[in-house]
């Protein structure tokens, strides 16, 4: 008998599931061949779904419910793992508990001797303590607020997976409206990414993800004062998406512009130092730290890393300028290759960045992304190399097959429509 589409639909998210369970139980030893292997497996059945989803143009509700539930009994093994003793959700709680006791974040820096006794458990352990936060003040008040209510990893965990749920119901209200398969909605909530990222180690970037989709739904829907305030405050979250304001002009008017940097203002009163704006330890991050940024290296060798990030995040101007020219509409896609070609030439590129990309992912032109989405997972192996004395880069041949296999994908993809033939 011949399995149909929703059959090997269902089979795929099975295995999804029993890889990620497996993968979530070695969550204390990542990198490990007994975490990326299965990691791999995971990610080798989401990519033959995303083949199943460009094969049929509809499927029934039933495979869609079903393939949301998988989803969500996938994170619930990972919400139940504590988060490595460095993730950066120990930072979190650290501001917001120090802005809780009246502390400014980008001026207190963990490992100072006289704030010792502000530290619990959890925060003792934070990566880099020599060095005051980075994060944004959108990220601030979400560590402050969440935290309020519990002060834990685990509050950051569940505040984040929410956020995760929230994007699959604004996904299935954009799918709707514009006519898309509501199948695609599994092209975001399969991603093993989500698994680890998110309901695992519990990355702020989230937030800032849901923001943006929240802007991008509103700038359709042409609500334009909400879709400029949401934008401002996924800006708030990570600096990242500031390289799209370009999909912006003449889609918003001026005084919609004006109120969303008056939100954004407001939010950095509180932490004014003598009148200037912080920024914590964001130059510290350009000028010291380095992870799978192979365009980076290759220039900081002629250039300083300020200029080269400001590179970076001129390359992501230019390519939401240049989308922004093309289609009087915003397409998904417009959304995300900007911040694709940003990282490219980004200092850091950690797994869980191309969070920001994979509600934009569902259509052919986006496949080299939601290729890297998965060819990214083997740097995970490095969090091994570091645990064993290794130091801490990604060997050749990681990199070579992470931005290898998107390249390949790229290639065959153009060369499909340079040579298509022309309809008469």
């Amino acid at each position: 008998m011949k399995l149909t589409p929703s059959h090997r639909l269902y089979g795929l998210g099975a295995i999804l599931l029993v890889a990620l369970v497996i993968c979530s139980r070695k969550f204390s030893s990542v990198g490990e061949p007994s975490f990326i292997i299965p990691l791999a497996v995971a990610g080798i059945a989401y990519l033959l779904a995303i083949r199943e989803l460009f094969y049929k143009p509809r499927f029934p509700r039933q495979v869609i419910v079903v393939g949301l539930v998988l989803a969500a009994l996938w994170h619930i093994p990972f919400l139940l793992q504590p988060p490595g003793p460095d993730d950066d959700i120990h930072r979190y709680v650290w501001d917001g508990r120090v802005q809780r006791l009246g502390l400014n974040p980008y001026i207190v820096v963990p490992d100072d001797p006289v704030l010792a006794g502000l530290h619990t458990p959890e925060t003792r352990t934070l990566n880099n303590p020599e060095v005051p936060s980075p994060y944004p003040a959108g990220a601030q008040f979400f560590f402050r607020a969440v935290t309020a209510i519990h002060e834990s990893v685990f509050a950051l965990k569940i505040a984040f997976v929410v956020c995760d749920f929230a994007i699959v119901l604004v996904l299935l209200d954009i799918l709707r409206r514009t006519g898309q398969g509501a199948h695609w909605v599994l092209a975001y909530a399969w991603n093993p990414l989500l698994a680890i990222a998110v309901a695992g180690s519990g990355h702020i970037d989230i937030v800032g993800v849901l923001l943006l989709l929240v802007s991008a739904s509103a700038l359709e829907r042409r609500w334009r004062a909400f879709a400029a305030v949401t934008f401002g405050l996924a800006v708030a979250v990570k600096f990242l998406p500031i390289i799209l304001l370009p999909l912006y002009w003449r889609r918003v008017r001026l005084r919609d512009g004006a109120l969303a940097a008056v939100v954004v203002g407001l939010l950095y009163i509180p932490f004014l130092n003598r009148g200037r704006i912080p920024i914590g330890s964001l130059g510290t991050y350009v000028q010291r730290f380095r992870f799978n940024d192979p365009v980076f290296a290759m220039l900081e060798r002629v250039a300083s890393p300020q200029f080269i990030a400001g590179l970076a995040v001129l390359v992501g101007f230019v390519a939401a300028i240049w989308l922004r020219s093309r289609a009087p509409e915003c397409p998904a896609d417009a959304f995300a290759w900007p911040i694709a070609a940003s990282l490219l030439c980004a200092p850091v590129v950690y797994p869980w960045y191309l969070l920001w990309l994979l509600p934009f992912v569902r259509s052919a032109s986006t496949v080299p992304l939601i290729i890297w989405t998965i060819s990214v997972i083997p740097t995970y192996y490095v969090w091994h190399l570091r645990a064993i004395g290794r130091p801490w880069a990604v060997p050749g041949w990681i990199m070579l097959l992470e931005f290898g296999s998107m390249a390949i994908a790229g290639a065959i993809i153009a060369h499909r429509r340079f040579t298509r033939p022309a309809v008469a």
